[in-house]
Order: C-alpha cells, then sequence, then structure tokens
C-alpha cells in the first residue's frame, strides 16, 4: 500500500542556504503562530533553532526574544 504525504505537516532540515525535507508534507507550522506555510511559501527560518516562520516579521521578534 503506497503513503500519501496527504495534509501532514512536512518535518525539514534548516540549512543556512535552504532546507532538506525530511518527511514529505505540503507545509509546515510557523514556530511562533503555528500558521501553515506551504513549503514554496517558505522564506524564513532559523538554522539555529531549527524553526520556521511565517514572515520576517515574525522571525525578528523570535530571535530578538531569544538575545
Amino acid at each position: 500500500m503506497l503513503m500519501s504525504s496527504g495534509e501532514n505537516a512536512a518535518k525539514l532540515a534548516f540549512g543556512p542556504n535552504g532546507f532538506r525535507v525530511l518527511r514529505p508534507g505540503p507545509y509546515v507550522l510557523c514556530a511562533v503562530t503555528s500558521e501553515q506555510i506551504s513549503l514554496e511559501e517558505l522564506r524564513y527560518w532559523s538554522v539555529d533553532l531549527q524553526e520556521a516562520y511565517a514572515s520576517a516579521e515574525i522571525a525578528t521578534r523570535r530571535l530578538a526574544d531569544e538575545q
């Protein structure tokens, strides 16, 4: 029986210049807002925290909180 990614979130490994798909899925969740981010729209993440963010503003706020 073939398994499909369905509506499950993808699991990614974030690098400085991109990401690698560890578990396929159509989206990831924003670490701050839990908003679904399609992989095609994913632009912001933290390599150190291995988290995805829905926008530059959210990423900046999250990373400022880490300081």
